[in-house]
C-alpha cells in the first residue's frame, strides 16, 4: 500500500541575511512578551499559504509559480514598523509590517489566479514579516497589554517568489525552499 504524503507549501519572499539579522536585533527588544518567536533563519516576506497538499502536487504548484513569476517584475517593498497584527483589538503576531504596494497586490494576485484560487478582490494587501506569534493564552493574562511599536524603514527587493515547506521538528518548526522561482 502506498502512502501519500502532504506538506505544509506556503509561496514566499526571502530576504537578505543582513535583514534577517537586523530584525533578530529588533525582536530582542520584545524579547519579554509571551511570543513564540521565529527563528532568524526562518524570517521571509510572507505572501501566500497554500496549506497541506500531496506531494505529487507540489510539482505542479512549482511549475505555475516559476511560469507565473517570469511575467513579472522584480519590486521594492518599503517596511515600516514593527507592531501587533493583524490588529491591536485581535493581537495574533508581532510583525514589521509594510506599506500598500500595488505591484505587490498584482504579483498575487498573478500567483493566486495561476494557482486557481478565488478569493474576494483586495483593496489593499500590506506586506508583512512575521516576527513571532503572540501566545493567545498567556497575552490574554497580561493585566496590562504591553504597547508594541517600533519604527523600522526598510527596503527589501522582490527578486523571486520561493515555494516552501514548513516541516515541524524536535526545535521547532524548519523551512525548506523546494524551488526558487526568480522574477523577470
Amino acid at each position: 500500500m502506498m502512502v501519500c504524503m502532504k506538506r505544509k507549501i506556503f509561496i514566499n519572499v526571502n530576504i537578505p541575511n543582513s535583514t534577517k539579522k537586523r530584525l533578530a536585533r529588533a525582536m530582542e527588544l520584545f524579547s519579554d512578551l509571551p511570543v513564540k518567536w521565529t527563528k532568524e533563519q526562518n524570517l521571509h516576506i510572507s505572501f501566500l499559504p497554500i496549506g497541506f497538499v500531496l506531494d505529487e502536487a507540489v510539482y505542479d504548484i512549482c511549475e505555475k509559480v516559476r511560469e507565473t513569476a517570469d511575467e513579472i517584475e522584480m519590486l521594492d517593498i518599503e517596511f515600516e514598523q514593527i507592531e501587533v497584527g493583524p490588529s491591536v483589538d485581535d493581537p495574533r503576531v508581532i510583525w514589521l509590517s509594510g506599506k500598500v504596494n500595488p505591484e505587490f497586490l498584482a504579483a498575487y494576485e498573478k500567483i493566486e489566479k495561476a494557482l486557481g484560487f478565488i478569493s474576494a478582490k483586495k483593496k489593499a494587501f500590506k506586506p508583512h514579516i512575521v516576527l513571532g506569534k503572540i501566545r493567545k493564552h498567556m497575552w490574554d493574562e497580561l493585566e496590562k497589554k504591553p504597547e508594541v511599536h517600533k519604527n523600522m524603514p526598510l527596503l527589501v527587493t522582490m527578486e523571486s517568489l520561493d515555494v516552501m515547506a514548513s516541516d515541524f521538528e524536535e526545535e521547532g518548526m524548519e523551512f525548506s525552499i523546494i524551488e526558487s522561482c526568480p522574477l523577470n
